[in-house]
């Protein structure tokens, strides 16, 4: 039984597409009988063509995008919008705040000028994450000056 037809008129007369034109399984001897537009609208006042609702868009992957969002995925730099605080801003804070450490512990007489030189370089080269890592570098290298432990708590109260 060929409703083709039947669907294309209903269309055209509910003003939607074709696939959202729902005809009673139950009554298709009905429909198939369909010849003219007035045809179409008695159906369509007798409840054999109904339209089916507007389908929404699958949230399945929205979803599962959230999921990994919550696991720590998706949040790299080129996700975000807005103002950046960009690595090389990042790289300056921290680099001076290394640099000012080794300032006060050369200033107490806690390092040496070489070892003050030498360690400087290593800053410049990128080799300590943060003032911690530095200040470990330091005590487990011996290159802090007479009880490494008092002079690290002293250190980092007065930074």
């Amino acid at each position: 039984m060929d409703l083709r037809l039947v669907r294309r008129l209903a269309a055209e007369v509910l003003g939607v597409g074709e696939s959202r034109i729902w005809i009673d399984p139950n009554r298709v001897n009905e429909a198939a009988a369909v010849i003219s537009r007035d045809d179409v609208r008695r159906l369509i006042k007798d409840g054999v063509i109904t339209i089916r609702p507007e389908s929404t868009p699958s949230r399945g992957r929205a979803r599962l995008r959230a999921l990994k969002r919550r696991q720590g995925r998706r949040r790299g730099p080129g996700s975000r919008k807005g103002p950046r605080y960009d690595e090389k801003r990042l790289w300056i804070l921290r680099v001076r705040a290394q640099r000012r450490l080794l300032r006060e512990l050369k200033e107490k007489g806690l390092i040496d000028a070489k070892t003050f030189r030498e360690v400087y370089r290593l800053v410049k080269g990128g080799m300590f994450r943060s003032r911690a890592h530095l200040k470990l570098y330091l005590k487990e290298h011996n290159l802090i000056k007479v009880g490494a432990g008092g002079a690290g708590g002293q250190v980092q109260g007065s930074a």
